[in-house]
């Protein structure tokens, strides 16, 4: 796993002083394929609790980490949206849980959430891992994260959506995402060489 670190000055409300804040880019790990999807049951922002069984598709599952702030997430969010819709007609359920601590990242609260969900129209449940339990189950690192499991819910892909990171890449770039996952609806197996998705390290909770 990659990391990378760079500081950022961010003035505070009065404008009189500036806090200096580390956004840490990490990479994914590589796919380990045929690893069984922990079970979750977490709340949407929709007002109801959803769970792994009703979230996967007959064809398989993508279970994605974002958040609201991550210029990474940003960057692809709208191609997220595009792809997502396109794959529910493949038979390939989608989900997005949010994991990071909000207490330093007030952008990633609750009813943020629930804003940019309603504004974009996500066509997928948009989750709240409060507890942080679920992003430790699967082993989430980064925003965006991309766990996509076939029709058995076992891991067949862990890359990234396609070669942006904090803009977007050219419209005409390979969507590697879709097409390992289209890929998983029609033959259950996901492609055997992938890149690994890069973004902003989750937030954990620290012990308060």
């Amino acid at each position: 796993m990659l990391l990378s670190a760079c500081l950022e000055g961010i003035e505070t409300n009065a404008g009189l002083k500036k806090q200096t804040q580390i956004m840490v880019s990490l990479t994914t790990p590589l796919c380990d394929f045929g690893w069984s999807a922990p079970d979750f049951v977490l709340p949407g922002v929709d007002g109801r609790p959803h769970s792994l069984a009703s979230c996967r598709g007959p064809q398989g599952l993508l279970v994605m980490f974002i958040c609201n702030h991550c210029p990474y997430v940003k960057a692809v969010l709208p191609r997220l949206i595009r792809d997502c819709r396109e794959l529910a007609g493949l038979g390939i359920g989608c989900v997005a849980i949010m994991a990071n601590d909000p207490a330093d990242y007030p952008e990633d609260s609750w009813d943020n959430m629930q804003r940019i969900a309603t504004e974009l129209d996500f066509p997928f449940p948009y989750l709240l891992d409060a507890s942080q339990a679920v992003a430790r189950a699967y082993g989430a690192v980064c925003t965006p994260d991309f766990f996509g499991f076939d029709a058995g819910l076992g891991l067949q892909y862990r890359g990234r959506l396609d070669a942006s990171g904090k803009n977007p890449a050219p419209a005409d770039a390979r969507r590697e995402l879709f097409e390992a996952m289209r890929q998983i609806a029609a033959t259950g197996l996901g492609p055997r060489e992938q890149t690994a998705s890069i973004g902003c390290s989750i937030k954990w909770r620290e012990a308060r």
